[in-house]
């Protein structure tokens, strides 16, 4: 274990409270109801992920729990403190990784501690990060000389850089190759189970969902409500074969409306 694992280990892990939020947006002068009445608790250290059709709202949720937008209403609390701006406690990665192309692997990595005015004090932290990912020897690359999954390690180095308490991922592996996707799935669990924060995931991926989550939510259209919650009492790893496994796909692709399966 790295040392940033164990100085993550330390970090405490956050709460998320989501307390009958609803939203809306104003495009042209037409109103589109995007969440409805959602209230969703996440306990410190526990893995959720959110299942729902395209654009039900799933992303919309993401942003208002990293602080990026207020919700209409309701409200969002960590560690019962209301969201109100983003924070490097909680932190947001995307599908696309966004990294700045004429920066370094290891420049980007310290985009956060730059920011925050911490690179000095903290500089130790990059190759820390780095070695967690498994690009110490892509240090000095960029962007461009990265594959698809390469640059989505550094997109997460990044993140964990800052030992977010809580960190909110909207499909980091949607856009990876089936056999990196698989890799990095399995990375990112034991990321999780070392470090120990407190993990929203959205994904449309039904086994991507039962692979890594304690606990799989489903949304229905937009706008999205909780249509139903699943609990996940399978061990890690956890195996596709497994009758238990395939017995909670085939339940929550009902419940999403896909029948015969």
């Amino acid at each position: 274990m790295t040392a940033l694992v164990k100085e993550a280990a330390v970090q405490r892990a956050l709460s998320l409270d989501i307390r009958s939020v609803s939203h809306h947006y104003d495009i042209a002068g037409v109103r589109f109801e995007v969440l409805d009445d959602i209230s969703l608790s996440l306990e410190p250290g526990e893995f959720v992920a959110l299942l729902g059709p395209s654009g039900c709202g799933k992303s919309t949720l993401l942003r208002l729990a990293a602080g990026l937008e207020r919700p209409r209403t309701g409200t969002l609390l960590e560690d019962n403190t209301e969201i109100e701006a983003p924070d490097p406690s909680r932190l947001l990665v995307f599908q696309d990784p966004t990294l700045f192309p004429w920066r370094t692997v290891r420049k980007n990595v310290a985009t956060g501690l730059e920011a925050r005015g911490l690179l000095p004090e903290k500089a130790h932290r990059i190759d820390e990060a780095l070695s967690l990912v498994r690009l110490e020897d892509f240090a000095n690359a960029y962007p461009r000389q990265l594959s698809g999954g390469m640059a989505q390690r550094v997109a997460l180095a990044r993140a964990l850089v800052n030992d977010p308490g809580l960190l909110l991922l909207d499909e980091p592996f949607g856009k990876l190759d089936s056999l990196t996707r698989l890799s990095l799935q399995t990375e990112f669990l034991k990321l999780w189970q070392n470090a120990g924060f407190t993990a929203l995931l959205v994904t449309h991926d039904v086994e991507e969902a039962l692979l890594l989550a304690g606990r799989v939510v489903v949304l229905s259209d937009r706008p999205a409500r909780i249509l139903a919650e699943f609990k996940v009492p399978l061990d890690y790893p956890r195996h596709r074969d497994d009758p238990d496994f395939i017995r909670l796909r085939r339940d929550i692709l009902h419940r999403l409306g896909v029948q015969n399966v």
